[in-house]
């Protein structure tokens, strides 16, 4: 399954808030070069041309569909079709904003330091990742994908786990490379009006893609089922019919 900056888009404001929080902490300074690796369909480069209006701002994404989605919505940026692990710029940067992007790349310790290396002196990198591989939205996720029907064909998948690690584990790595390493975490409740609806909805523009992607378009209707069943029993729903889901996020701003 392509990504799909529709899909995506339907959650934006609730997926665009942690990048203005993440933002705001960035220590002022003047910002003539940014990139926004992870772009999406530009959400949070639209934060990040607001806040730093006169810089030049590139745009890094994998998803041809999402970079259409960016340019028609900010058609004076660039932006480039690249994979944020190999990615090489030309020219150091003064920020570079990774929002809810490098949790898909699996070797952290190699890629935050060559990501602080491309920072000019007194430049920020700053990183969101959501860090909800204990909540009930991906252990589900996991579950069912084990089911026998077809779980030869998602494989690995259905214990694949986003890179974690604990938070001073993120400092000791960028300590090093950097004079200053801010982290923190923060848990949003995010209100879900149509209830667990809600939470398929906003995973199939996201985690759910590697699940789905090897099945058949029955089975993966049978596995968002499946899965929607056990999401009903984790999370109750309120006396207005929405569901609250939990999504505890990890910020780090790490400054050159």
């Amino acid at each position: 399954m392509a990504w799909s900056a529709e899909q995506y888009r339907l959650f934006e404001s609730e997926r665009t808030r942690p990048v203005r929080d993440l933002l705001s902490a960035v220590p002022p300074r003047e910002v003539a070069w940014a990139a926004d690796l992870g772009c999406g369909p530009g959400n949070s480069t639209e934060i990040l041309l607001q806040r730093h209006p006169d810089a030049a701002i590139t745009g890094i994404d994998t998803s041809d569909d999402m970079l259409a989605a960016a340019r028609e919505r900010l058609p004076g940026l660039r932006f480039q079709q690249a994979d944020i692990a190999a990615w090489q710029p030309d020219e150091p940067y003064d920020l570079i904003l990774a929002n809810a992007s490098l949790q898909w790349i699996p070797d952290h310790a190699a890629l935050f330091p060559r990501l602080a290396g491309f920072l000019t002196p007194g430049g920020n990198l700053a990183v969101q990742m959501p860090d909800n591989q204990d909540e009930a939205v991906k252990t589900l996720m996991r579950q069912t994908a084990a089911d026998p029907r077809w779980a030869d064909r998602i494989g690995d998948e259905r214990s694949t786990l986003f890179p974690r690690h604990p938070v001073s584990w993120y400092y000791d790595l960028l300590k090093p490379h950097c004079t200053h390493v801010n982290l923190w975490r923060t848990q949003y409740w995010h209100v879900l009006p149509d209830g667990v609806d809600g939470i398929v909805s906003w995973f199939k523009g996201s985690a759910l893609r590697p699940f789905l992607t090897p099945l058949d378009e029955a089975e993966r209707a049978l596995f968002l089922a499946q899965y929607r069943d056990a999401l009903a029993q984790a999370y109750p729903t309120q006396t207005d019919g929405a569901v609250l889901m939990p999504m505890p996020r990890l910020f780090l701003v790490a400054t050159r």
